[in-house]
């Protein structure tokens, strides 16, 4: 099995630690631009995009310390879902008022679309297809957790045909996954290789203009300038847009910190195992425990199969080039095998991990301070393909184009509140997860039906209740 190396979907590209052949040019010196972006992700390259859409007379530099795609955006498990980076109900509260948080609900749907869109239209090689989403449960208490989440989703903007309960027997004729008592279909959701759109996004903002440096490390950011060893690039505007990154750089490290998600993926499966499994439509599938875990059926006949593992490191660590500790790689393979026993026997080709980033009440926020040129959009608590998009298209139109009705959206010019400081905040995030780990346990053993108060305790530390 191979540990780390950034990740599948990157090495696959021939892109890994020690081996960035196919990295672009790093900066050669003084530079100047009108817009200087810091990272070379999702957020980076699609402000890149919008701006170079809007305003195709900008000149925009980005600038990226390892190689574009290397941080979360080439490490996820390819999920462009309308899931809102954060609680629906406290966008509201920001903005005043209830329909904000609907409208942002409704961009969010409508960028799954504009996603797909560009990927179209741009040539990507990212295999995206518009997949759905099944969310199964094995417990009552979760089932009764599934149908109280679609209740909130129509009640926050989805329509009736934008999710749909199924039953038992329905989840079964989709995956079989064992143990599952009933489930949920979410149509508008795309399936993709998130290593593919990355690297395809960096070349498409290429041939509209905009410069790349890659290996370039960016040591500090003020008004006007984003400095690193090899030379300043000199703009009036300067964008941060380094996520769960962003503790080295942001004058604010408290107000973001990287939260872990790792991932393993199988070797090519047998077509006597996809027999037994289904799986027919390559659905994007995730499960309703507390302690999540997220999965899809790749291309070339892999299961891929996430979640958190170890949460949060001290310091608030990123870990480098992704490597998974082993009780990780042991859940993972456990809770693979448990939901599809046809799957045991067969070996898992790589493991890794990548950081998300998280603002103290897990909401989104795009800001920028026009008089001194800076600006950041972040904390997409997990959420990040379609947000980043999104939470991009924002920015930009912050930057460069002020009647863009997406600056209207209630997470432009919300601060959050900082982290605790530590150890506090170790202890606090690994808190959180041990108590929701513990309602899993009690839920699948007893098959309660009702969610366990452990949980509600660990939502309500987080903020995560509607």
């Amino acid at each position: 099995m191979i540990n780390g190396e950034i990740s599948h979907w990157m090495r696959s590209r021939g892109l890994r630690p020690g081996r960035l052949d196919a990295a672009r040019p790093a900066l050669g010196g003084e530079a100047t631009a009108d817009v200087c972006i810091v990272g070379a992700g999702f957020t980076g390259l699609w402000t890149a995009y919008h701006l170079s859409e809007a305003r195709p007379d900008l000149s925009i530099v980005v600038l990226e310390r390892e190689t574009a795609g290397y941080g979360a955006s080439g490490r996820n498990a390819g999920w462009l879902s309308p899931l809102v980076p954060g609680n629906r109900r406290t966008f509201s509260r920001t903005a005043g008022t209830r329909e904000a948080g609907r409208a942002l609900q409704r961009r969010m749907l409508e960028a799954v679309d504009e996603v797909l869109e560009v990927i179209a239209r741009e040539g990507i090689d990212a295999g995206a297809i518009r997949s759905g989403n099944v969310v199964v449960a094995r417990n009552r208490a979760a089932m009764q957790r599934l149908r109280g989440r679609l209740a909130a989703d129509r009640e926050w903007g989805y329509r009736d045909d934008e999710g749909q309960e199924l039953s038992s027997a329905e989840v079964q004729e989709r995956i079989r996954v064992s143990g599952a008592v009933g489930g949920l279909f979410y149509p508008t959701v795309g399936r993709l290789d998130p290593g593919g759109l990355v690297r395809g996004l960096a070349d498409a903002v290429e041939r509209r203009g905009v410069r790349i440096f890659e290996r370039t490390e960016v040591t500090s950011i003020t008004p006007g300038a984003a400095h690193t060893s090899r030379g300043a690039v000199r703009a009036a505007s300067v964008l941060r847009c380094t996520e769960g990154y962003s503790v080295e750089l942001a004058p604010d490290p408290r107000r973001i910190i990287p939260i872990n998600s790792s991932i393993i993926v199988t070797e090519p499966l047998p077509e006597s195992v996809w027999s037994e499994i289904g799986w027919d439509r390559f659905e994007l599938f995730s499960d309703a425990a507390h302690v999540f875990s997220y999965s899809q059926r790749t291309d070339d006949g892999r299961i891929l199969i996430g979640g958190r593992g170890n949460p949060y490191r001290f310091g608030s660590g990123t870990g480098g080039e992704g490597r998974v500790d082993r009780g990780t790689v042991e859940s993972l393979v456990a809770r693979l095998h448990t939901m599809f026993p046809a799957t045991e026997g067969h070996g898992i080709a790589h493991a890794w991990s990548g950081v998300l980033g998280v603002t103290r009440d897990w909401c989104a926020s795009v800001v920028y301070d026009r008089e001194h040129g800076l600006g950041h959009a972040q904390g997409y608590a997990g959420h990040g393909v379609t947000s980043a998009y999104l939470a991009a298209k924002s920015l930009a139109g912050a930057v460069a184009v002020p009647g863009d009705d997406d600056l209207s959206l209630p997470w432009t010019g919300r601060q959050t509140r900082n982290w605790e400081p530590e150890p506090i905040r170790w202890f606090g995030v690994h808190a959180m997860y041990r108590l929701f780990a513990y309602a899993d346990r009690i839920e699948e053993r007893r098959d309660a039906s009702r969610t366990s108060v452990l949980a509600r305790l660990g939502s309500r530390l987080a903020g995560l209740h509607e």
